[in-house]
């Protein structure tokens, strides 16, 4: 009886391990799906190639390794980061930094270029130094409160 219970929770074991490994596997004639879901010819022998690699001890990383060397990559949903899958990777990060930073810097620029350029025509404008004094005191831009230069992202 022991030993029908320890074959037993072996078998769960390996068959745990399989369907794990078989659903990060994408099916080479399919595409789209991984070897758990297709019923193509190649997943099934694929699932039984895992399942024989797990009795036989080897590990989820070697047998990936496996996968890998024998189909390449692209078997694999989950590519591995080096300096080809870089940029995909990184991608992401640079476009989103970009956007935030143009998005930033169109903002300043809007919000400084209608002073400037009242600014430039008051200069040319014969005025008194009350009347200067005055419009530099309207058109300079106030300064912006403490609590909105930390809340940046709710306007």
């Amino acid at each position: 009886m022991d030993n029908e219970t320890e074959a037993l929770k072996k078998a769960q074991v390996v068959e745990a391990r399989a369907r794990n490994i078989s659903h990060n596997v994408r099916c080479t004639e399919c595409g789209s799906q991984s070897i758990e879901d297709s019923q193509a010819d190649i997943a099934v022998l694929l699932r039984k190639l895992i399942r024989d690699e797990i009795r036989s001890g080897k590990s989820d990383k070697d047998i990936y390794k496996k996968l890998e060397e024998d189909f390449g990559e692209t078997v694999l949903y989950t590519p591995r980061f080096d300096k080809q899958t870089a940029a995909l990777w990184l991608s992401p990060v640079l476009v989103a930094g970009a956007a935030v930073g143009i998005s930033l810097y169109q903002k300043h620029r809007q919000k400084t270029n209608v002073h400037i350029m009242a600014l430039n025509l008051v200069r040319g404008v014969p005025l008194t130094p009350k009347e200067k004094e005055m419009m530099l005191d309207l058109l300079t831009p106030p300064p912006t409160p403490p609590l909105l230069r930390r809340k940046w992202w709710s306007q």
